[in-house]
């Protein structure tokens, strides 16, 4: 009578009879001859759970596919999805594909997922498995609970985004990206924005060209989103077209592509502008000859004596659009050695915009000389400049000599022979081996940057000299980018700089040496080793004690940047190691529940 008081009682209308002295009547199990209450199976629930399969109806193999090319997941209907290993979203997909678990009509049996693990698998094996807890009312009242693994096929399949990429005109919106100017560094900025902000997704392919870039992509939602990224980081105008392909007379359905030409402002950084009188009113009443400090959506530009900032809208420029006077090309620019510095307090005019203090601060007027000059003759230059705490003695600038130089607008001309403009414009400060004049000084950098997967255009198929001259250019306007880069901390926060080989072997303490003799010329535009990533180490070797799951020949692409249960743990789901792994069941045996579990929710 113990013993049957002990197991499970059913709930449901039993069989029930009193006898004389009104104990309840018991039987006796068919199996094992326990007393027990009658029941319709004559069963205890210990016999009754070793003789059931709570499983049955439940697949326990299954078949997922997975594009190789973007890493993405089949859902259903022609939907891929994104989702990272042992994620929530992983599970849910697995989920919906074990079939049994959700109750058909016309079946009568309940049954409840009460939770579902990740199991761990060979990164090469091409299997996921989840280990799954079901229960399953398989009497009235008798609820019984069994866990079994359920065992993924991962199949590669391309999605149609990827088909799309291999074959010849199968885009449907272009984004043609042009500049008219005679350097690319603007796209290689543009380059680096585009990698940092993932803006190239989607895209089927990417061609260059002499002055611009082509976009391809599969629909206009994406060429969109994508003109709408370059809305916020250039000042550009885009203009619009479509081409009819065919039509269908019977549907009335046609087949269009469509073309985006998007042009942005003829203004780069490092450039001399001559601003018309009117604008230079509008933003500031700024002195008409500035220099362009930065572009984002808008032109941001500094006046080189004053130190007084300004800022020119995309829309203002497109109205009345102007060039600069002089080009930041390697041509223009001077190589000048500073021998001395002193430093200017501007009294404010009220006619003005006010200069910030902090922007007071920066002011000095400098004396240079051209490097070409020492040892040659005496010949020094003498005038403000916006950067002159920066700058002290042997330090090395790029700057506009305005005393031999022509400009193209003929009032800035006038201006400039009459001798009202400054002598010297200094556009930025050179750093380490470019400074010293190492013909090595590119190697010796301690940053890097990443590159998009770009294929040439055709106009860009030349062969011989011009060709070779060709990439000689693009090599010197890489070597700019990168100086440009060095020498504005600004620009480097808005891109992904990483640290080079070489900064292992720098030995970091000669930062320290003697370059802040004061609190006034400490250098805040330097470089340092805090402001770069360590994740582009492409040839790097797995460390011995490293748990991450070496895996580069991985025939799971993502399955080497997950962590075992990192981002299960994250995701609150149960995971269970390579050494739980092995003492795993396929299925275990059913044991009795009473009452129903919680409901897994993926």
């Amino acid at each position: 009578m113990e013993m049957s008081q002990s197991l499970h009682t059913f709930a449901a209308d039993p069989l029930q009879s009193t006898m004389a002295g009104g104990t309840a009547a018991t039987i006796l199990c068919c199996i094992c001859a326990t007393p027990i209450a009658p029941n319709p199976s004559n069963t205890c629930p210990s016999c009754l759970a070793s003789q059931s399969d709570v499983t049955r109806g439940i697949s326990t193999e299954a078949q997922l596919h997975q594009c190789r090319g973007c890493s993405r997941w089949h859902q259903d209907a022609g939907k891929w999805i994104g989702c990272e290993l042992e994620s929530r979203e992983l599970m849910a997909l697995c989920l919906t594909n074990v079939s049994g678990l959700k109750k058909r009509k016309g079946e009568g049996d309940r049954v409840r997922l009460v939770d579902a693990a990740w199991v761990w698998t060979e990164p090469h094996s091409m299997r996921l498995k989840i280990r799954l807890t079901i229960q399953r009312e398989v009497l009235t009242g008798t609820i019984l609970q069994q866990s079994f693994i359920v065992e993924f096929v991962v199949r590669n399949q391309q999605c149609v985004e990827c088909q799309a990429a291999f074959r010849t005109g199968s885009w449907k919106s272009l984004v043609q990206v042009r500049q008219r100017v005679n350097h690319k560094r603007t796209f290689l900025y543009l380059e680096q924005l585009i990698l940092k902000h993932g803006a190239h997704r989607g895209c089927l392919s990417i061609e260059t060209f002499k002055d611009g870039m082509d976009f391809y992509f599969p629909d206009r939602g994406k060429a969109g989103r994508f003109i709408s990224f370059l809305e916020d980081v250039v000042p550009m105008k885009v203009k619009a077209s479509k081409k009819l392909i065919g039509t269908d007379d019977k549907s009335n359905v046609s087949n269009y592509k469509y073309t985006n030409l998007v042009e942005i402002a003829g203004v780069c950084k490092d450039d001399l502008l001559f601003l018309p009188k009117k604008l230079a009113r509008s933003i500031g009443n700024i002195n008409r000859l500035v220099l362009v400090k930065n572009i984002s959506n808008v032109i941001n530009v500094i006046d080189p004596i004053t130190g007084q900032t300004g800022i020119i809208e995309s829309d203002a420029y497109w109205r009345d659009p102007f060039r600069p006077v002089i080009t930041a090309a390697r041509t223009r620019l001077t190589r000048y050695v500073v021998l001395g510095k002193d430093a200017v307090f501007l009294e404010r005019n009220h006619s003005k915009k006010a200069v910030g203090r902090k922007q007071r601060s920066k002011l000095a007027t400098i004396t240079a000389a051209r490097e070409s000059d020492l040892g040659m003759n005496d010949s020094q230059i003498e005038d403000r400049s916006h950067l002159g705490y920066l700058l002290k003695s042997g330090d090395v600038c790029l700057g506009y000599d305005m005393r031999d130089c022509q400009l193209v607008d003929d009032e800035a001309e006038d201006l400039r022979t009459a001798g009202r403009m400054p002598d010297i414009v200094v556009v930025r400060k050179l750093y380490g081996g470019v400074a010293a004049g190492e013909a090595d000084a590119a190697r010796k950098r301690m940053f890097k940057l990443q590159k998009l997967d770009i294929k040439k255009g055709e106009e860009n198929e030349k062969k011989g000299k011009k060709a070779r001259k060709d990439v000689e250019m693009e090599r010197a306007d890489e070597e700019d980018f990168m100086q440009e880069l060095e020498a504005d901390k600004e620009m480097r926060t808005r891109v992904n700089v990483f640290k080079s080989e070489v900064v292992a072997a720098t030995n970091t303490t000669e930062d320290n040496d003697g370059d802040a003799e004061e609190g006034e010329d400490e250098d805040d535009q330097k470089i340092s080793l805090d402001e770069l990533l360590d994740n582009l180490v492409l040839d790097a070797k797995p460390d011995e004690d490293d748990e991450m799951v070496a895996a580069e020949e991985s025939a799971i692409p993502g399955m080497m940047l997950v962590r075992e249960g990192e981002r299960a743990a994250r995701d609150n789901i149960t995971y269970i190691g390579r050494d739980e792994a092995l003492n795993v069941q396929a299925r275990d045996t059913a044991v009795v529940s009473s009452e129903w579990g919680k409901e897994f929710e993926s």
